[in-house]
């Protein structure tokens, strides 16, 4: 049978290739704000990370993951750091080639799937950014384990999550129709309801993804909750997402 991660890499190329907000790369003027520290970046889809959470990026090693799409790695090099982007879609790992060439920078771009063993050293990291994409990965606890094995200690995950709500609802967010959790592979119902255009993704709760980011060893420093980008739920101002600093202590 197909992995399921497979499936998600060619919906999401697919995805890149009409629009999708998370696959807009920054200008040419967003990167020439960000040399002159002026960051704005994001892991949920309105609110930008807090410049304290980065801190200074300078020579440091930061694996951007599941973050291709030319938005974040164009600023993290940017503010001199080096930069490693891994994306289990090859389009989105070509915008950011597409930026780094425009802007005259080196990044590396590795097409990978996050469910297996990062294929990194241990403590290589200063820092990893995460922007939401729990929601296309059914064990979270796998992930946070091989993102405290690369990172090194005193270094930070700053992870943008999805808390759930966006599937609990209809297409038009008027009603709760969806029970949770989540989870096509062990429902065929729910699997019966996902498009080829969704992919197939997955409700976390918080204890899927706090507490086993807590048992991986991470201390959490910081959290924000964020809304949709656009729909009912945001006007009603209904976080669907937060994001959270944690440290590998």
């Amino acid at each position: 049978m197909e992995r399921y991660t497979d499936i998600n890499s060619r919906m999401i190329d697919r995805r890149a290739e009409n629009g999708w907000e998370w696959a807009i790369p920054v200008s040419h003027e967003t990167y020439a704000e960000a040399l002159n520290g002026e960051i704005r970046l994001f892991l949920t889809p309105t609110k930008p990370v807090p410049l304290s959470w980065l801190g200074d990026l300078r020579k440091k090693k930061v694996l951007a993951l599941a973050a291709g799409g030319g938005q974040q790695g164009p600023l993290l090099a940017a503010s001199k750091a080096t930069v490693t982007v891994f994306d289990n879609s090859k389009r989105m790992l070509e915008l950011d080639g597409m930026v780094a060439q425009r802007e005259g920078y080196e990044i590396e771009l590795i097409k990978g799937d996050m469910t297996e063993a990062l294929p990194f050293p241990d403590e290589h990291f200063d820092l990893i950014i995460n922007p939401v994409s729990n929601c296309y990965i059914e064990d979270m606890s796998h992930l946070w384990k091989e993102c405290w094995r690369v990172l090194k200690p005193g270094a930070r995950l700053l992870a943008g999550l999805d808390n759930g709500m966006n599937f609990i609802v209809d297409d038009d967010e008027e009603r709760i129709i969806h029970p949770l959790p989540f989870n096509p592979l062990r429902n065929p119902e729910q699997l019966a309801q996902l498009t080829e255009d969704e992919g197939i993704q997955f409700s976390h709760s918080y204890e899927d993804n706090l507490q086993t980011m807590l048992d991986a060893g991470f201390t959490l420093k910081g959290i924000f909750s964020d809304t949709n980008s656009n729909g009912r739920l945001k006007d009603l101002g209904i976080p669907s997402f937060y994001a959270v600093n944690s440290m590998k202590i």
